[in-house]
């Protein structure tokens, strides 16, 4: 699993960009407007990515 721009993407709308990581610990999506601490959003991103990944392999 490639974690490239988890910290960057936001967890509801999907935007990648290195605007919407404000400082080391602020989110803030520049398109949809979702804010969180910014490890908890690429934490839900890393989680969200291994699980499909676990979906495609179990089939």
């Amino acid at each position: 699993m490639n974690a490239r721009y988890t910290s960057q993407r936001c967890a509801e709308c999907g935007h990648v960009a290195k605007e919407n990581r404000l400082t080391q610990a602020k989110f803030l999506c520049v398109t949809c407007g979702h804010a969180a601490h910014a490890d908890v959003n690429a934490a839900i991103n890393i989680l969200r990515a291994g699980l499909a990944l676990q979906a495609a392999t179990a089939s």
